[in-house]
């Protein structure tokens, strides 16, 4: 996940489909462009500590997980999305393969997913603060003090939130800048420093001897890269724009495989960058990129310049936070309207801001930025948080596979602008590799890592299994008491396919379309 992360998408669609001036414009998006926008999607550089202590073996985990996660993902997305465009995104996809209750269960698992995540880029974002002052014995102290991280986690959050309220263009504002100046150009800068470093002749710190390929008969030590899904996560919101692509048979293919090259190549070179650098019984996953830095500047004579590294991370901190707080809260407005939210969770101020949902998420959020003070480290609540946050997503794209399989089936001569090609064979190969994945991963993010202190193994697993089991069933529950009189009297969600023909989801189609729309 990114700076400019996928709520970016959820933001512009929405803002598109409700605001008048905007809507009635038609958006075509160039390949570069929308090859850069999944990456911005992708990429953050918070993770790359995280797999350096695998060294030249992280090559082999970005590239496995490229392949059976942000791969499959993208193309599932794509295809969904250019089947369904209309208002909804996954709400609207789970939705017609299985109906609302599996829709509202996944569009609430994605945005927990997103709530998870976002207290693990504020701890980052508070070691990023904590290392622009001097000097560093200073700043190591200050970043591994608790009181310090809740008071940033909190003033950032809320300021964010507040922030947030003046509308969605204000937002995208932020997250682009912050997107550019506190990811991208940090990243090319990292890549560069640790190139001219090994050139220099500088000690490297990273084994040399270790292979490719990892030793994989070390289920304990792959805990760490099962969280590599999670740096992949998002790619499915931005297949919404599919249709404004100018030809979308073409053109997202070759998007996607840009921004996978783009996204797989900084993932490498720039975790090579912190291990080249970094000692690998120094690595520590909220601080080591901002040494890096420090270090790698200070081979130049210019330490100082480490400092200025660590102020621009920051600021990207600040794009990352908006757009996750703005995004995926104006996507569930939509839901909300649609009936499937009470009515306080629907109010919106003049720019369009769903305030209850906000307010929600809120409280939510300040409950999880204040939960790492019971947990032994601020690291291991950077683990744990984004362990569940990386289980809630890979929920969301287990059902969300399993849908793409169905609806080939139940809505075979459905108009695919995209379809995954190959014909059915083609998207159950996608779809298993998917499905394979996301389960093996989602085994290994229940078990502790051996490289970080989390405490107890048994309260660390007890954690996250109580905790997932209640984020799985809190859709359920809630789609329970729902209510027809919820319903906005101006919801402009349009009824799912097999309501309009008066059929079941799991009935199969009696439509037939044109040969030549549906081959399309």
């Amino acid at each position: 996940m990114s700076s400019v992360d996928a709520p970016i998408s959820a933001i512009a669609h929405h803002s598109a489909a409700n605001a008048p001036a905007i809507g009635k414009k038609k958006v075509v998006i160039g390949v570069m462009a929308f090859a850069i926008m999944n990456f911005t999607t992708v990429v953050s550089l918070r993770g790359l500590p995280a797999e350096a202590e695998y060294g030249l073996s992280s090559i082999f985990y970005f590239i496995f997980a490229a392949v059976v996660a942000l791969v499959p993902v993208a193309l599932v997305a794509a295809e969904l999305a250019a089947t369904f465009p209309q208002q909804g995104g996954v709400f609207r996809w789970i939705g017609e393969a299985f109906g609302p209750k599996w829709g509202f269960a996944v569009v609430y698992w994605q945005w927990q997913a997103w709530m998870m995540w976002l207290p693990t880029v504020l701890i980052f974002g508070a070691s990023a603060l904590a290392y622009v002052f001097w000097p560093q014995s200073f700043d190591k102290a200050l970043s591994e003090n608790k009181l310090y991280t809740v008071m940033v986690l909190l003033a950032t959050f809320w300021a964010i939130t507040l922030f947030t309220f003046r509308g969605m263009e204000a937002s995208v504002k932020l997250s682009t800048l912050g997107g550019t100046f506190g990811t991208i150009v940090p990243g090319a800068i990292l890549i560069l420093l640790a190139a001219v470093y090994v050139i220099m002749g500088k000690p490297i710190q990273m084994s040399l001897d270790t292979g490719v390929i990892p030793d994989l008969t070390k289920p304990g030590n792959l805990v760490l890269a099962a969280s590599i899904f999670l740096f992949y996560a998002g790619m499915e919101t931005q297949a919404v724009h599919v249709k404004h692509l100018k030809n979308p048979s073409r053109d997202y293919p070759l998007s996607i495989l840009i921004a996978t090259v783009m996204t797989v190549v900084i993932f490498v070179l720039g975790t090579l960058a912190v291990a080249i650098v970094i000692p690998l019984k120094q690595i520590n996953l909220s601080e080591s990129l901002l040494t890096a830095y420090r270090d790698l500047w200070a081979s130049l004579g210019v330490p100082w310049l480490g400092n200025v590294m660590a102020a621009m991370v920051a600021f990207g901190v600040l794009g990352q936070v908006s757009v996750v707080v703005a995004g995926p809260s104006t996507g569930l407005l939509a839901v909300a309207k649609a009936g499937y939210l009470p009515h306080f969770l629907q109010r919106a101020n003049k720019h369009g801001i769903p305030v209850g949902i906000l307010l929600l998420q809120g409280a939510i959020g300040t409950i999880l930025c204040l939960a790492f003070t019971v947990l032994p480290s601020v690291e291991s609540t950077f683990q744990i948080l984004g362990q569940l946050s990386n289980i809630m997503f890979l929920t969301m794209y287990l059902v969300m596979f399993i849908a793409a399989l169905r609806l080939r089936y139940t809505q075979p001569d459905k108009p695919r602008p995209f379809r995954i090609p190959g014909g059915n064979v083609g998207i159950w190969v996608v779809g298993v590799i998917g499905l394979l994945g996301t389960v093996i991963a989602g085994g290994l993010s229940f078990m502790p890592p051996a490289q970080i202190a989390t405490g107890s193994p048994a309260i660390y697993v007890g954690l996250l299994v109580a905790a997932t089991a209640i984020e799985v069933a809190i859709p359920f529950l809630i789609f329970a008491f729902h209510r027809k009189a919820w319903k906005a009297t101006d919801s402009d969600f349009e009824p799912f396919d097999w309501e309009t023909e008066g059929r079941s989801p799991s009935q199969v189609s009696k439509i037939s379309y044109p040969l030549a729309a549906a081959s399309k």
